[in-house]
């Protein structure tokens, strides 16, 4: 048997939400002592365990209450749902990160191209220089920016926008087509060698970032014609899963 406190120091849950649990019927202790304190065993730390992966996926007490406390409850097969649900789970966050990755590459310079110029997007770029200013593609970015004129960096600019504009003219066709896989190829190209080292993985995020709606996605319509952002999004995850 295990005291409150123990159970706590052990999982790392407060006495004080244990004392909770209790309350609302989700973890009653297996006895108490003479002194009235709670005790748990192996049986009730199985519990925890199960409502600790329901918290994790964000199941509300009062269903996990109802779940657990159902007398056709299954630990078993429940065990098998929650690792579906957290690979679930895992693949959002997956592409979160690589959507978040695409962002903190390339929508550091966003708001430097006068399509993207919006205070939304010069909040996040102070934001993404604060946090990810020291990543190897942020400082290669910044050493290539260093040897350019205002005039040069404008240019550029255009040359970038333009890309779009040539994607655009391949969008009534299929992204698999030798036309838009070449396109992409021509788009990692240049931001490696204008910007920094972008990889087949930078890549996938940027094409996430391209169609993922907002002032981006807009921008590049703008460019392109309507529905360009998805189109070199869907070229570019074909061109990535190779």
């Amino acid at each position: 048997m295990m005291t409150v406190k123990q159970v706590s120091e052990l999982t790392g849950v407060s006495i004080r939400t244990l004392r909770y649990y209790d309350e609302i019927g989700l973890l009653p202790p297996a006895s108490h002592s003479e002194g009235g304190y709670r005790l748990y065993d192996d049986t009730a730390l199985e519990r925890l365990q199960q409502i600790l992966l329901f918290r994790e996926l964000e199941f509300p007490l009062k269903d996990i209450v109802r779940i657990v406390s159902s007398p056709d409850f299954d630990r078993k097969k429940a065990l098998e749902q929650q690792i579906e649900l957290l690979e679930l789970k895992k693949q959002h966050l997956e592409n979160l990160i690589s959507f978040a990755r695409g962002i903190k590459l390339l929508g550091v310079r966003a708001v430097n191209f006068s399509a993207f110029d919006t205070s939304k997007l010069d909040e996040y770029a102070k934001r993404a220089k604060e946090q990810w200013g020291n990543t190897p593609e942020y400082k290669e970015l910044k050493e290539k920016e260093s040897k350019r004129t205002p005039e040069e960096e404008q240019q550029l600019i255009e040359r970038f926008m333009s890309l779009f504009a040539e994607f655009g003219e391949l969008k009534s066709g299929s992204p698999e087509s030798s036309e838009a896989q070449a396109m992409v190829k021509k788009l990692q190209s240049f931001i490696t060698e204008h910007l920094y080292t972008c990889t087949d993985k930078i890549l996938a995020g940027l094409g996430k970032m391209y169609a993922g709606g907002g002032e981006i996605s807009e921008n590049i319509d703008k460019v392109g014609g309507k529905g360009t952002a998805d189109f070199a999004a869907a070229a570019i995850e074909v061109y990535c899963g190779k």
